[in-house]
């Protein structure tokens, strides 16, 4: 949900983060060639699942980048681009992944030649009350 956020926030394209069970109900009838799928599939006990979804995607010709854990050729056989991060423990795994999905959003930004510095409707603070 953080790279969703993130490509809102600075990129102005809209995102969603879906866990891939949820894929089949309802954004899997998004998808096709022009519609791309960030996965993040690092290895662990949701990774079977995982792989499992990033082939639906596939079948419906969609691109997929995937992040994942470095070294991993399964994965990135399996996928159109693949970005490595070092394996952590489960509990750490969103460590090693958020920067990777901020970047990508940055990178997007920069490629739409919008100004990352200063994005459009963003306050610094949220005031709860």
């Amino acid at each position: 949900m953080e790279a969703a956020l993130k490509c809102k926030e600075i990129s102005y394209v809209h995102a969603e983060g879906y866990a891939a069970g949820e894929m089949k109900h309802g954004p899997i009838a998004l998808l096709d060639q022009d519609f791309p799928v960030i996965a993040l599939a690092p290895r662990g006990p949701l990774f079977d699942k995982m792989t499992s979804a990033i082939q639906q995607v596939r079948a419906r010709r969609a691109p997929v980048i995937a992040v994942g854990d470095e070294g991993d050729a399964e994965l990135a056989e399996l996928v159109d681009h693949f970005i490595g991060v070092p394996p952590a423990p489960p509990l750490l795994t969103p460590f090693s992944l958020t920067p990777v999905v901020q970047l990508l959003a940055y990178q997007l930004a920069l490629t739409r030649g919008l100004d990352i510095d200063q994005p459009r409707n963003l306050a610094k603070t949220v005031t709860v009350e």
